[in-house]
Parts: structure tokens; sequence; C-alpha cells
């Protein structure tokens, strides 16, 4: 699940580089999104394929009565109390999360909110699959366990295919609504204003929480360069914590198409 995933991440990722991982560990965080991806979309898939099959089976589920206190109860408003009272925590939980997944730029965060979304909707969908049940709806539950797995599914298709992506190095995206991040266009911005410094390209790609890049740069002049270019780079890499660094190379020419 993306909690033991998330955990088990957390352990690994801050250990210190060694000769047989010379940029760390941070990419596990990585590897940890792919798996809370997939979990939440074999969730989603999974209750699709469930919902479909009894909606085609035509199966007609019956809730029965208990005796409580000498008083006959219908079985479905102790279900319905008990889905309401699993509903709460999952949809604390998962407000929780989101604001901490953006700050800390934790994708398998942002998953595992929205595994909780899926645990609360789920739940909800219960709800009204138990009601629609003692109204003699017989495919009420199925129905709205469809409707609420969909989305589960696009959620998860839509983190899973990210997280493929990140693995391939893609342009770092955004936690919550995966764009390109605007932090790039910051570094291009701090390159942009050294006067010595006649045009670039850069290359960033993420590595869990956070960014490693280059700048090709075209320098304007020879003179004290070494240090400029130190300089640049410290100045780029106080930009955002989740730079950890940020290497700058001269070069004499650019592709055309690379040109900023």
């Amino acid at each position: 699940t993306p909690s033991i995933s998330f955990l088990i991440a957390s352990r690994i990722f801050m250990k210190s580089p060694n000769n047989e991982f010379p940029y760390g560990y941070h990419r596990v965080v990585s590897i940890a999104f792919l798996c809370s991806a997939l979990a939440l979309f074999s969730i989603g898939g999974f209750l699709v394929i469930d919902s479909i099959i009894t909606l085609v089976k035509q199966e007609h589920a019956t809730i029965g009565t208990v005796v409580l206190f000498g008083h006959q109860i219908w079985l479905g408003y102790l279900m319905i109390a008990a889905m309401l009272y699993s509903t709460y925590p999952a949809m604390l939980l998962g407000k929780k999360k989101l604001p901490l997944a953006k700050k800390l730029h934790e994708k398998n965060l942002f998953t595992d909110a929205n595994m909780n979304k899926a645990d609360w909707m789920t739940a909800t969908a219960s709800i009204f699959g138990i009601i629609g049940i003692g109204l003699g709806w017989w495919w009420a539950d199925s129905v709205a366990a469809l409707v609420i797995a969909a989305d589960i599914v696009h959620d998860g298709y839509k983190n899973l295919r990210q997280a493929v992506l990140d693995l391939m190095d893609q342009v770092p995206k955004t936690v919550d609504n995966q764009q390109t991040d605007p932090l790039i266009d910051e570094i291009k911005a701090t390159l942009a204003k050294q006067d010595w410094i006649k045009d670039f390209n850069i290359r960033l790609r993420e590595e869990g929480h956070i960014y490693l890049g280059e700048g090709f740069v075209i320098p304007a002049q020879e003179e004290n360069l070494t240090q400029l270019i130190e300089n640049t780079s410290h100045a780029v890499e106080k930009l955002n914590w989740r730079i950890q660094e940020f290497l700058i190379v001269p070069v004499k020419d650019l592709p055309e198409d690379e040109k900023v």
C-alpha cells in the first residue's frame, strides 16, 4: 500500500552516498511512488471488474436483521453506522497529507492521500448501495461502486503514468497537477541575469524529493571564469532546497533547438 511504501522509502532515502550509490538513495522515493500508484490503480481496476461482474450476473444481495436489546434491527443501519465511522479518519488523514505532500514535494505521500480519498469514497458508495438495497434496488451497490471505481482508476492511471515518466527522467513536474515545475523558469531567469553568460541551456531531472541538473553555458568572457561558474551554481542551488546539485558546464556552442 502507499503507506507502507512511504514508510520504507523514508527509512532508505536519508542514507549517505557511497561508492555503490554516489548520488545517494533519493530515487527510492520515485520507486515507492511507482508502487503506490500501481496499488491505487489495481484497487480501482478490481472494483470496476467486480462491479461489472455483479451487474452482469444480476446478483440480488439481501440484508437481514439482528436482535439487539430485545429489538429487531435491520443490519443495514448498523452497516451504515460502521461505514460513517470508518469514513471520517480517511477524510481527515487525506486532508492533512495533501499540503504536506506539496510542501515536501512528496508524490508518494500525495498518492497515499489519494488512497485515503479512495477509502472514503468507497465507503460512501457502500452507504448508497446499502440504502438502495433497502429500497429494493439490487443494482444500487454495484452502480455506486462502479462510479467511484472509475474515479479511482483515473487517479491511479494518472499517478502511475507520472511515476513511470519520472523514472525516465522527464522534466520535473509538480506534485498536485503534474505540470512543469515553475522552478525551471526560476533557474532560467537566474542564469539570464548573469552578464558573463552569452547563451545557455539547462537540463533538470527528478531524484525523489530533489532535483539534479546541469547548465550548459556559452561564456561571454574568459576572465575569472571558474569563480563565476561556482558563484552562479551556488545562486541556483539557493533558489530552493529541492535543487541538490546544479553543475554549470562552459561550452563553445549549443544546438539551435536548445538555445534559450
